[in-house]
């Protein structure tokens, strides 16, 4: 069994370069959310939970050398990851900061704006957490977050039976260890109580055929994460093979498709 302190998708190798080919996937869709919200040159932004800091770069680059990203993580491996890319590419406007949210840590300091992608999914207290990035943001200061309203819709066409039973043992896993898949269907309220107004907020669902990016991504995922849940236990090692063999044939049967998790993309301004 893994341990229940660790990220229950882990920290490992093959997690970080999973990241990468995620942020990949929809780097277009943070960079068109972040322009919407203003981010640019001289900003302060905090990239919350931001991994190995794929995003964390990209708004590097987007704020420019006036500006600085601050990038929160709990995971030494991942803000190690990120410190060698700095190294390697020269990059000197990002600040890591090392930092569990669930236990209420969160750095002083006021920023123009904060991210978060599919970090409130995971903290066992998401309003305390959302709470903090309030409190962290200046009187004009702006949110963008990216989490998911609707987990179950990665479904397949045709259907595949053994993707929804591993998609229902990840949703599983997930709430045991304290997070909410569908935390997304609380932000509108809680922000509200906080004292921000929804500037938008809009459903992503996508349906992607095999060569898509998006299917690759999704694909990794399953891969990767059957291994993981056998690890905490939610799945025997010959069921999650059973479960990668029929997603190999789903990925090889004419005319598949996949639907993509539901994600609900919010940008919240302090009123």
């Amino acid at each position: 069994m893994a341990s229940r302190k660790d990220y229950v998708l882990g920290t490992h190798d093959e997690e970080i370069e999973r990241l990468g080919l995620q942020h990949r996937a929809w780097r277009q869709r943070a960079l068109d959310a972040w322009r919407s919200a203003g981010i640019g040159p001289g900003h302060t932004v905090l990239d919350v939970g931001c991994g190995p800091g794929y995003a964390s770069l990209d708004l590097a680059a987007l704020v420019g050398p006036s500006g600085r990203v601050l990038a929160i993580d709990k995971s030494e491996r991942f803000l190690r990851a990120l410190d060698a890319t700095c190294r390697e590419r020269g990059v000197d406007n990002i600040t890591a900061y090392s930092a569990d949210l669930d236990a209420g840590e969160f750095p002083k300091g006021i920023a123009d704006r904060a991210w978060c992608r599919w970090v409130l999914a995971f903290v066992k207290d998401p309003r305390a957490v959302l709470a903090r990035m309030a409190g962290a943001l200046a009187p004009d200061g702006v949110m963008v977050l990216h989490e998911y309203f609707d987990y179950s819709t990665w479904r397949a066409a045709p259907r595949c039976s053994e993707l929804e039973e591993f998609v229902s043992a990840v949703m599983a896993s997930w709430r045991d260890n304290g997070g909410e898949p569908d935390i997304a269907l609380w932000l509108s309220r809680w922000l509200e109580e906080l004292g921000f107004e929804l500037r938008s907020a809009r459903p992503i669902i996508d349906v992607v055929q095999p060569d898509h990016l998006s299917w690759t991504w999704m694909a990794s995922f399953v891969k990767g994460g059957r291994r993981r849940l056998v690890d905490l236990g939610y799945l025997s090692p010959s069921r999650a093979e059973s479960i990668w063999q029929a997603f190999v044939t789903l990925q090889a049967t004419p005319g598949a498709r996949m639907i993509t998790p539901g994600v609900l993309e919010i940008v919240a301004a302090r009123q």
